[in-house]
């Protein structure tokens, strides 16, 4: 038995070793292919990112949509984690801003008007009485070029528009440029640049709906926010200018907390998170916003950002109207947003971070989710 065995047992260490080997060697990709038409016959593109280590992300141009993301759970499975569609007419049709780029203003302005240098400006008023998300047509509804771009931290794609003077009532041309890396650490990266030609405001996100357990509601899922302070609302969610303290409330997720396990504690209608929080990095550089852990997966992702605040959402204006990938029936708090960016209503409220972009500066945002598991 030993003049068998050990041959066998070399044998299997070197495919071991091989298959090893192979892994090591392979590289971050990104292909191309056509995702549908509009209407009009514009050609809608769809990139595929896949990293070293096989995690795989889908953008389209329509919108510089993000409508796959498949991370691995504890037992290395992969899994689709965001909400979204297979096809380009449920995107056309209408959606909740699914893994859409958001601007040129994302979250809600008052009554869609602001001052800026003496001069007010009167945007739509597509959210009640309020602007919300860069208006009628934000950038979620524009067609984005887009490019492979180089990097030596995984797969890239550069995206860029050219949003013109008076676009949805907003002033000056503004130049956007947003990268898309998926990084060989499992990070799904979004580096933001604007610039502009007269002076205005800006305030850029990725709208993304998570479900690290891939289906059925997010309330288990296990979350922390690095924030003592959030901006309370009003009826039409608008900050009322005050800096609340979230300790001693439901708001309170400064230590690791089930999404479920105050929600029925809030008063809003339809009941559930929709706050913007008040980061303590305060925005001055890249650091860690939030984690989120789904114990059944074992999946864990950790939010970092450059942005002072990070707009908390559970989903739920989601009502099972909408039918997604794989067949499933969005219910309300079926996917949550984590969106980093700068408060609500900031235009119309001086004592928050201000988002003028005047000609000269340019505009930099970045924000990174990290996937791993616990």
């Amino acid at each position: 038995m030993k003049k068998i065995l050990v041959p066998l047992m070399a044998l299997t260490l070197g495919l071991a070793a091989a298959n090893a080997g192979a892994a090591n060697l392979m590289k971050a990709t990104v292909t191309k292919a056509t995702y549908g038409r509009l209407p009009d016959g514009t050609v809608i593109e769809e990139y595929t990112l896949t990293n070293t280590k096989g995690v795989v992300c889908k953008v389209i141009t329509y919108g510089a949509i993000v409508t796959e993301l498949h991370v691995p759970d504890r037992n290395g499975k992969l899994g689709d984690v965001v909400l979204g569609f297979d096809n380009l007419k449920q995107y056309l049709d209408g959606h909740p801003y699914f893994g859409a780029a958001i601007g040129r203003y994302a979250n809600r302005i008052a009554k869609g008007r602001f001052k800026l240098e003496g001069k007010t400006y009167q945007l739509a008023t597509n959210n009640g009485p309020n602007h919300l998300h860069g208006g009628l047509k934000g950038f979620d509804k524009v067609v984005w070029k887009a490019e492979i771009v180089p990097s030596i931290e995984g797969a890239a794609i550069k995206f860029s528009y050219l949003s013109k003077d008076g676009e949805e009532g907003y002033p000056g041309n503004l130049e956007v440029t947003m990268i898309y890396t998926l990084t060989d650490m499992n990070e799904l990266r979004f580096e933001y640049e604007a610039r502009t030609d007269k002076t205005t405001i800006v305030n850029l996100t990725n709208h993304s709906y998570f479900n690290l357990a891939e289906r059925g509601d997010i309330l288990g899922h296990v979350v922390m926010i690095n924030a003592d302070r959030y901006t309370p609302v009003d009826d039409t969610l608008i900050p009322t200018g005050k800096l609340a303290p979230v300790k001693n409330t439901p708001m309170d997720f400064t230590k690791p907390m089930p999404i479920g396990s105050r929600i029925n504690l809030l008063t809003n209608d339809p009941r559930g998170y929709d706050h913007n929080y008040v980061l303590n990095s305060g925005g001055k550089k890249l650091a860690l916003a939030a984690t989120v852990h789904e114990p059944k997966t074992g999946r864990f992702m950790e939010v970092f950002t450059t942005e002072p605040g990070l707009q908390f959402y559970t989903g739920n204006f989601l009502d099972g109207t909408l039918t997604g990938k794989y067949g499933i029936v969005y219910h309300k708090h079926y996917g949550f947003c984590m969106e980093a960016d700068h408060f609500p209503d900031s235009p119309n409220q001086p004592k928050f971070p201000s988002v003028v972009l005047k000609p000269g500066q340019t505009y930099r945002q970045t924000t990174v989710y990290k996937f791993s598991v616990k």
